[in-house]
């Protein structure tokens, strides 16, 4: 794909393609968390490593996020959700009509939302996803003053009342589950400190069938060490037995 990807307010989306661009037979769009970006190690790793295996993979960033336009202070769940609705509208443009998305952390919230509502994506992976939401941000950046302090001290990064009253008001994305009838992997790290692993679990237990929950023992929130390697090679064993 080379076309310039906008999003509902115009603004460029930064992403990479791997793959080969003669197949449309499926694309995996791959999303990051709050924080993040479309080159963070284990979303190359896993666009590369789906690549290797024969599946076309495109790895983005969300609007105010690493080298796509827009302010990081406007960056909320329900923004991210129309980022890939316009990634998955420029895929369909370009002749997929097969589309697997896979988010991670606060992107992996993203999944579910966007899933509930379009079908068009008709694969769905949770990496260490986020389940509530309002939990999440009370636990993370409840000490931090919205419009003054930064989300885990990073700079660049400012907690904005955007994001927290967002946050609140979607509160948990458990209760989508029964919206979801796609085939749903979750991975999940049980060294996870940022998104427990019991809420990978409580979500695998609501979600309905066809589904599968994969714990990774010794792997935290981003895949680190030999993390990236089981989380590639459980996504990839999972795509073979449902790419058709």
């Amino acid at each position: 794909m080379h076309l310039e990807i906008l999003n509902s307010s115009k603004e460029n989306l930064d992403y990479e393609f791997h793959g080969d661009p003669t197949d449309s037979s499926l694309l995996v769009i791959i999303g990051h968390g709050v924080t993040g970006d479309k080159d963070r190690p284990w979303a190359v790793a896993l666009a590369e490593a789906l690549a290797e295996a024969g599946f076309n993979a495109l790895r983005f960033s969300f609007a105010g996020n690493g080298k796509s336009d827009g302010k990081f202070e406007a960056c909320t769940i329900s923004k991210e959700v129309k980022d890939l609705k316009a990634i998955v509208d420029s895929a369909e443009e370009e002749g997929y009509h097969r589309i697997c998305y896979a988010g991670h952390s606060m992107g992996g919230a993203v999944g579910v939302l966007a899933t509930a509502k379009d079908e068009r994506i008709e694969l769905l992976v949770s990496l260490a996803g986020m389940v509530h939401t309002k939990k999440f941000c009370k636990t993370e950046f409840g000490e931090v003053t919205p419009g003054k302090g930064n989300m885990w001290d990073e700079e660049g990064c400012p907690l904005s009342k955007a994001y927290v009253d967002d946050m609140n008001k979607i509160n948990t994305v458990l209760n989508k589950t029964e919206k979801i009838e796609v085939p749903w992997l979750l991975v999940h790290g049980d060294k996870d400190d940022v998104v427990p692993v019991e809420e990978g679990q409580e979500m695998y237990g609501a979600a309905y069938e066809p589904k599968e929950l994969v714990i990774l023992e010794g792997v935290d929130h981003v895949f680190s060490g030999d993390g990236e390697g089981k989380m590639t090679e459980a996504v990839i064993s999972w795509l073979k037995t449902h790419h058709s």
